[in-house]
């Protein structure tokens, strides 16, 4: 089972940045999409970005532009970072890796799906206005 560590989490004010980092180990780059998840409700965690295993990055519209997915398979670390924040980006985000090969998107991810990724234990980050 792959194993996910985030860091790199606090608070800012709005239109700040933050980079968000995450060790991934005990998998095979080649086989996995990797993913950043946000958690604002109870029971669902949004997908916010996500890079496949050739690096193909995809993003969720409320964070195009703004947010970037980076992987760096030396040293087993995804990276996202977060600029021009905004107190709507408020969440206790999460890495998480998916076991597939190509094409892999950001998504809405209920508590019943959960099952389906490895997840790391989340880093909070609070944007103030």
């Amino acid at each position: 089972q792959v194993q996910l560590l985030e860091s790199g989490g606090g608070s800012v004010q709005a239109g700040g940045s933050l980079r968000l980092s995450c060790v991934v180990s005990r998998y095979n780059p080649s086989d996995y999409c990797l993913h950043w998840f946000r958690r604002r409700s109870e029971n669902e965690r949004e997908g916010v970005a996500t890079i496949n295993n050739v690096g193909r990055t995809t993003y969720a519209d409320s964070v195009k532009g703004r947010f970037t997915i980076s992987q760096d398979n030396a040293d087993n670390t995804l990276t996202l970072q977060m600029n021009s924040l905004k107190p709507e980006d408020t969440a206790m985000y999460y890495c998480a890796a998916y076991r597939r090969r190509g094409w892999c998107t950001p998504a809405r991810v209920p508590r019943r799906a959960y099952g389906d990724y490895d997840w790391g234990r989340g880093t909070q980050v609070t944007v103030s206005s």
